[in-house]
């Protein structure tokens, strides 16, 4: 195995547990707080083969936990995680094996996500087997261990262990911050797969999105700046929809291009294998297909197809009915609640004499309605516990499409006033500079100096805390694992159970993306501020979560889910909000008459529109050397699936697989075995 059972992983979860209480008198030995039931606890967690070591902060106790890489592959075969492999198949993991399972991008056998899910596994699986109850002390108190229960639930239970949390790499933290977080000489350039490594694929492929995005966002940059500088003369007044023109065609191609972007990225690192999913689900029932001994049985089966098909459907339909009445009653509640206040706020901005008052006027607005959006938000997620969801991405999915669907209405609708009903493109534009001046500042202000304050108050309250009373020398945190603990969490605004700290930076793109783009005609020059601000947001976006915040809890996610939807939503509304910015433009007189520049732009819609739906068609969405991989997996998990199904009467197959690879010093072959268990 290529002494891979020696590979080790440094410290990477802690326990905070509460600290003994040693001023009355109590035993302390070498700096540490004798409690029976904190050592029990470390007894139990080295018995099951985690690394720990002992850490007294301030206020608490902590330990933080490692593992070498053969107790986490012990923990991934319990879990049956399933490992692409050699062959193209997704695999349950069987740690005698390990040789024949894809290793990740920087040559780990584990993910960060894997290796969460085993250590949580290690962690929460220590359970009573002893076949009695055991009683355990700690500071006078008796508590009490019951068969089959695990340790460090109960000791949760009583409050003794208060978190667990991940903890940052400092090696891995340092050299990320050095290339990555203040390393602005790459401008876009970002180790993507570095980042996947260390924090997941859900965080990494948000840093590819906003990565690309900044990117390619300099094209209509560079063309909103020749607009503003460049004198056209007489052909000034063309300029606005041949400027539309290409920004469409633009924010087309990068959408679908991020898509091939996305497989491939899948693809690297081996996340995406359709074919080899699932592929002996079935075969608990294959004696019985293939062999049918009693009508009866035959019959019973039927039904039971039956019941479960009805069951299915019955739940299918009851929860988009709920879905349809949670989403009518959002909407009903926006339009009555928010809508007035919205025209409030336009109106009052079109009155306003002074510019100073107007952005006064635009900040306090952006304060009260990030009250009001999180107000929103807890309703959004109380409507969503009454629906029925497959699963927590699900329920995701539904709190952004209600959440953003109250940010469109506050974002857009006093726009939307300015732009179609007073037609004041010198207004609009004033409107469109100061929201994203302002909100820039505001959304920056809240993603970095918000978590070094939090951080701040606690690390201050609790020095304080334990200075009370102490006359001689003052108490200081010392530990990095405390300094950690006290770092606030990288979660959502709202809905923290749903959603992680990500939902707050898409959402931040996705109405910057819309701004930009459905006013384009009336200011250009926004895709500067944008483009400016994109390219700060990346390092801004690292530094918080390397420097400020604790290292997030890493979420399984292939691609950016249900923004992805909102930013196609958003592209089709900018065809249909420019081409009326270009009505209001041509026609000042407002007679409306179908004359040939109002026809033009009428076709020129449906062109545009045409071409958004139909560019899917002509640029496939997965890379050609992707889909090739994916067919050759397919065709080799047809093989093996047909092989299988021949000797479906045997307990165990071995399949020997020959491979090729290449070595430093020379091509040799290797030849694994992979054991496939069958349930007949």
């Amino acid at each position: 195995m290529g002494g891979t059972g020696e590979e080790k992983t440094g410290f990477e979860i802690a326990l905070v547990v509460s600290k003994k209480d040693v001023e009355d008198g109590r035993d302390e030995h070498h700096g540490r707080c004798c409690s029976d039931c904190a050592e029990f606890l470390v007894l139990e967690l080295e018995k099951v083969g985690l690394a720990v070591e002992r850490v007294v902060g301030v206020s608490d106790e902590f330990l933080k936990l490692g593992a070498p890489m053969a107790v986490l592959g012990r923990a991934a075969a319990e879990l049956e995680i399933r490992k692409p492999t050699y062959i193209g198949l997704d695999l349950q993991f069987e740690w005698d094996e390990v040789d024949a399972f894809v290793r990740q991008p920087d040559g780990t056998l584990f993910s960060w996500c894997e290796r969460f899910r085993c250590y949580m596994h290690l962690i929460y699986g220590i359970v009573n087997q002893t076949g009695s109850v055991v009683n355990l002390d700690f500071d006078g108190r008796r508590i009490r261990w019951d068969i089959g229960r695990s340790l460090v639930e109960v000791l949760e239970s009583e409050d003794l262990v208060k978190e667990v949390f991940p903890l940052h790499e400092e090696t891995k933290r340092k050299h990320l911050l050095k290339n990555w977080a203040l390393n602005w000489m790459d401008f876009t350039q970002q180790p993507i797969d570095e980042i996947y490594s260390y924090f997941g694929m859900k965080i990494a492929t948000y840093f590819a999105f906003l990565g690309m995005y900044t990117r390619w966002i300099f094209f209509p940059a560079a063309l909103g700046l020749a607009l503003q500088l460049i004198d056209f003369g007489s052909w000034r007044s063309l300029m606005p929809p041949a400027f539309f023109t290409l920004l469409i065609s633009w924010a087309v191609m990068f959408l679908q291009f991020w898509k091939r972007k996305n497989s491939a990225m899948l693809a690297r690192w081996k996340t995406s294998h359709p074919a080899g999913v699932g592929m002996r689900c079935n075969l608990v029932n294959t004696e019985k297909n293939y062999h049918p001994s009693h009508t009866e049985l035959a019959k019973k089966v039927e039904e039971d197809k039956l019941t479960e098909k009805q069951a299915y459907q019955r739940d299918e339909w009851f929860g988009h009915l709920l879905r349809f009445r949670n989403d009518a009653f959002f909407i009903s509640s926006i339009i009555c609640l928010q809508l007035p206040f919205e025209l409030a706020y336009a109106h009052l901005y079109e009155i306003a004499r002074s510019d100073i008052i107007k952005f006064g006027l635009t900040a306090v607005y952006l304060l009260i309605i990030q009250y009001l959006t999180k107000i929103g938000g807890k309703v959004s997620v109380k409507l969503i516990k009454c629906e029925y969801n497959r699963n927590s991405e699900s329920k995701a999915d539904s709190l952004i499409y209600k959440v953003f669907g109250l940010y469109f209405m506050q974002t857009y609708i006093g726009l939307f006033y300015h732009a179609i009903l007073h037609r004041n493109f010198l207004t609009l534009r004033k409107i469109l500079t100061q929201r994203m001046i302002a909100s820039q500042v505001l959304q920056s202000f809240v993603e970095n100096c918000i978590p070094y304050l939090k951080y701040s108050f606690k690390k201050h309250r609790t020095v304080n805390k334990n200075n009370k009373g102490k006359l001689n020398g003052k108490v200081q945190l010392t530990s990095r694992v405390e300094k950690e603990h006290l770092k606030p969490s990288y979660s959502a605004s709202i809905g923290e159970e749903l959603e992680d700290g990500l939902f707050d930076d898409f959402l931040e793109l996705a109405l910057q993306f819309g701004m930009i783009m459905m006013f384009a005609c009336a200011f250009p020059l926004a895709f500067c501020l944008a483009a400016l601000n994109n390219a700060a947001e990346i390092r801004t976006d690292a530094l918080k979560l390397l420097a400020m915040m604790r290292r997030p809890v890493p979420r399984a996610s292939a691609t950016i889910g249900a923004w992805l939807n909102i930013f196609q939503f958003l592209l089709v509304m900018s065809i249909c909000t420019n081409c009326a910015l270009l009505v209001c433009l041509y026609d000042q007189e407002r007679k409306w008459r179908l004359e040939p520049g109002l026809a033009a732009i009428l076709v020129m819609e449906h062109v545009l529109l045409f071409f958004k739906f139909g560019f899917s068609r002509f640029v496939p969405e997965e890379p050609a050397w992707v889909r090739a991989s994916r067919l050759k997996n397919a065709e080799q998990a047809q093989y093996f699936d047909n092989l299988l199904l021949f000797n479906y009467k045997e307990r165990t197959i071995e399949v020997r697989i020959v491979l090729r690879r290449n070595s430093s010093l020379k091509e040799r072959n290797c030849s694994y075995v992979i054991r496939v268990f069958l349930i007949v």
